[in-house]
């Protein structure tokens, strides 16, 4: 009768344990093979242990294609494409954000107080500008940016203003001055023409900036060294003619500019060295900066943005970035002739941006290469615990099911067996020795 039992309850059991079995094979603990699909676009439902969770995925991309698509102009080093920030949020690390106008920062800066997944994630009152980010369980900030601390040191200030600026704004800020902070910098920039022309526009439209500081080496520029373009209060309606004609214009090489230590030529002197020199000395600096920043992005590639930041800071945003090209400055038709003029204006701009996108790609390309090899780690790793699963189940389905009586009684039998064919080449040797 309990045999009969035991034979009856096998049966439930053993499909329960083949379940488990079937679907540790087809989605295993912790993998990226279980997707479900999502109402948001660009996100999926991943199942691991701990249940479901949203994560965006970057869709696979061509690694030969993309080494293909990359003009080797520059030399950069596995420590120059391997970028990782330790950026602890729980400490006295603060990401800062050097906004450079038109090239995306406002969308990104969004981002950055409302689209990212946070412990604590940031307090945006509806109809306020500023978002508060504190860091879990503290009143501290670890975003310095337009939407969290908003312009604490000037509008759109540079590389030259935010170094020297924002750790005595955070000291102030959190009452902490014997703290030391490790400051995180990133940006955003933008294809030269393309953000040319929009801030062309912007300013067509209205914008002044006038509130910008540009402060270096302790002073703003004089109005001999920054003389305005236009008389009044705005330039609105400027025809792009004119915009291009202002030799002050900071719309030209804006990028390498705001990227550059202004220290290093005399800030806004433009009498302290020959125009040569000085725009090769603010090249090579913004070049450095950039390449040292712990992150940046590039307005042309939202997704890879994405994907970089995420990699690099090892956080997650909540929706997919989306790639808008139908700006206003691709409205605008202009002639071969007025993009050489624009390019020409902007040619420190050009030389950065060419550098910028061959180590943004190749930064992208060198990370998706990793995340393969950790990707065939892992699953190396999986299938030798299902192979360990696999055993197990097996030997408690065999036990289970009486297994072990039968298997004693086949080795019973097998001695048995063994026995006889002992005894009859015994037999066959003496017969042959007689």
């Amino acid at each position: 009768m309990e045999e009969k039992f035991n034979r009856l309850i096998f049966i439930p059991i053993a499909a329960v344990l083949f379940l488990m079995i079937g679907y540790q094979y087809v989605c295993p603990a912790d993998s990226n093979t279980c997707f479900f699909s999502s109402e948001e676009p660009g996100l999926v439902e991943r199942y691991s242990g701990s249940g479901f969770h949203l994560v965006y995925t970057e869709p696979d991309a061509d690694e030969e294609e993309l080494q293909s698509k990359i003009t080797a102009r520059f030399n950069f080093t596995d420590r120059e494409l391997d970028r990782h920030a330790d950026f602890n949020i729980r400490g006295d690390d603060v990401m800062v954000f050097l906004h450079i106008q038109k090239t995306g920062g406002t969308t990104f800066g969004r981002h950055l107080v409302k689209n990212i997944q946070l412990e604590q994630p940031c307090d945006c009152m509806p109809g306020q500008r500023k978002c508060t980010c504190h860091r879990p369980g503290k009143a501290e900030s670890w975003l310095f940016s337009r939407f969290s601390t908003g312009w604490s040191c000037g509008l759109h200030a540079d590389w030259t203003e935010l170094t020297s600026c924002v750790p005595v704004v955070m000291n102030k800020r959190d009452k902490k001055s014997k703290i030391k902070r490790n400051f995180y910098y990133i940006t955003m920039l933008r294809d030269p023409v393309s953000r040319y022309l929009s801030e062309w526009k912007h300013v067509q439209r209205g914008a002044t900036w006038k509130t910008a500081l540009h402060m270096c080496d302790g002073r703003p520029p004089t109005q001999d060294e920054l003389p305005a373009c236009y008389n009044g209060e705005d330039w609105t309606g400027v025809p792009l003619a004119d915009f291009m004609n202002c030799p002050s214009n900071l719309a030209n090489n804006r990028q390498v500019r705001m990227l550059a230590d202004l220290s290093l030529v005399g800030c806004y002197n433009m009498s302290s060295m020959s125009e040569l020199d000085r725009g090769h000395m603010l090249l090579a600096s913004a070049k450095a900066n950039l390449r040292n920043m712990a992150f940046y992005g590039l307005t042309e590639f939202q997704r890879k943005t994405q994907y970089l930041f995420e990699r690099t800071f090892g956080l997650r945003f909540i929706r997919a970035f989306t790639q808008i090209n139908s700006t206003r400055a691709a409205s605008v038709g202009i002639s071969e002739k007025v993009r050489w003029r624009i390019e020409g204006l902007n040619a420190l701009d050009m030389e950065l941006y060419e550098y910028a996108k061959e180590l943004f790609l190749r930064r992208y390309q060198y990370s998706r290469q990793k995340q393969h090899q950790e990707e065939r780690l892992r699953r190396r790793q999986e299938r030798q615990h299902r192979q360990q699963l696999h055993r197990t189940y097996l030997s408690e389905l065999w036990r289970l099911g009486g297994g072990g009586k039968e298997e004693d009684e086949e080795e019973e039998e097998e001695e048995k067996v063994l026995a006889n064919v002992a005894t009859t080449e015994d037999y066959s040797s003496q017969v042959v020795r007689w």
